[in-house]
């Protein structure tokens, strides 16, 4: 299960964050994102801006990034609604962290299909590395989640780390993908299975095998079919 996280509120908080603002770059973003919607429903930006408000504070923070109460704030004044109703989306989608995070934010999926896959042997990697659920490990680098699915049950088990995906994991694949984390290196994404490209069957895919490495037009063949 997801762990709910302590929202810290105090004052510590507020004397960091109380006087956030975008960057010049990120206002640009804002006044982007806010010109897709009509006048007056600007409230539909909340996602996205609390999306580039917690990168701004990753960025600043030199972590995934994570949206302290006044930021949140901050967000809802310049939609111009209540907190209340920009705080209702960053507690509802758990891609908003609402606690400080490490660098590297691990989230473990442990839903059905990678915990059959061995999402268990991901997780005591992790724990054989001095990741702790819940926790940010001592030098800041790591901040490990167990999360619920994330749509690659195709190539499970596996996790998010940041933005990225890995794949087809094991104990030994996450081992070296934390490592290679841990040397600032920045290791293959997606399935980590030799010889798998992307979540076709292992041994290679068995239909529209044309469009394994470029777009293939199937529609004349299947047209003579018909």
């Amino acid at each position: 299960m997801a762990d709910a996280p302590e929202i810290p509120d105090e004052a510590e908080v507020r004397a960091r964050w109380g006087a956030f603002a975008w960057t010049e770059e990120n206002a640009k973003k804002r006044d982007e994102i806010l010109a897709r919607y009509p006048k007056g429903r600007e409230q539909s930006g909340s996602i996205p801006l609390l999306d580039l408000a917690q990168r701004q504070v990753g960025a600043e923070t030199q972590t995934q990034g994570w949206l302290p109460i006044p930021v949140i704030e901050f967000v809802a004044r310049e939609i111009g609604v209540p907190y209340m109703r920009v705080y209702e989306v960053a507690t509802f989608y758990t891609m908003f962290n609402l606690a400080p995070v490490g660098r590297y934010h691990v989230q473990v999926c442990g839903t059905t299909p990678c915990m059959l896959r061995g999402s268990d042997d991901v997780l005591a990697a992790c724990r054989n590395k001095g990741l702790i659920k819940g926790k940010t490990t001592p030098d800041g680098l790591f901040t490990l989640t167990e999360v619920e699915c994330m749509g690659n049950c195709a190539s499970a088990p596996m996790v998010q780390i940041n933005d990225d995906n890995y794949e087809d994991l094991d104990y030994d694949r996450t081992i070296a993908i934390l490592e290679a984390l841990e040397r600032g290196e920045h290791p293959r994404t997606g399935t980590q299975e030799p010889g798998r490209h992307t979540v076709e069957p292992l041994g290679g895919p068995t239909t529209l095998k044309a469009m394994v490495h470029e777009n293939f037009d199937y529609r004349p063949e299947w047209g003579d079919a018909a």
